[in-house]
């Protein structure tokens, strides 16, 4: 089936994008590495990461002063050379996140731990509080810095970006960003 006149995917778009990937947007002295999930349909439908419309994740970034304008998912590589990376958990597309099993999330939170090794990231911040305790086995890991490093790294919690997320508005969300960000003693 094709896009609808609106440019965004049918349904059946969205359906055919279950266990896409989205290449993660990774490299060497990255001052942050932002961890989701997982892709949603949209976002693998897309190839991007973030790119549902009701996700939060690209104006919490602006609103936090992460980044001085509002980026569209389809520039995502244009964050790489502010400092910043985006990976997941789990790089599998789903409809949502409870779709994963825990085996999915603690063998994540291991490739996780090889991708910071390997890249040596300033600090990670997980974008999920409640899969960050399944992946890690932490139950009462909190939105914030953790007690626990990874692999030698700062471990930020931070909420799950997704529209989904009533426990969080766009402007509790940015101040969490914030804090985040002045945390890093970034400008």
């Amino acid at each position: 089936m094709a896009k609808t006149a609106s440019g965004r995917p049918s349904k059946a778009e969205l359906l055919a994008s279950a266990g896409k990937r989205v290449p993660d947007v990774i490299g060497f002295g990255l001052q942050v590495l932002f961890c989701g999930i997982n892709p949603g349909l949209y976002s693998g439908w897309a190839g991007h990461h973030f790119a549902r419309p009701g996700n939060r994740f690209w104006r919490a970034l602006f609103a936090s002063g992460f980044t001085k304008r509002l980026y569209r998912p389809d520039e995502e590589d244009a964050l790489l050379p502010c400092g910043y990376g985006i990976t997941n958990l789990v790089d599998r597309a789903t409809l949502g996140s409870a779709e994963l099993t825990r085996a999915e999330l603690v063998e994540g939170a291991w490739i996780l731990g090889s991708k910071i090794k390997r890249y040596r990231p300033h600090a990670v911040a997980i974008l999920g509080v409640s899969a960050y305790r399944l992946a890690f086995s932490w139950p009462e890991a909190k939105v914030g810095v953790q007690k626990e490093k990874i692999e030698n790294t700062l471990v930020w919690v931070l909420p799950n970006p997704s529209g989904l997320n009533a426990h969080f508005t766009p402007k509790a969300l940015a101040r969490v960003f914030r804090e985040f960000k002045a945390y890093l003693g970034r400008p």
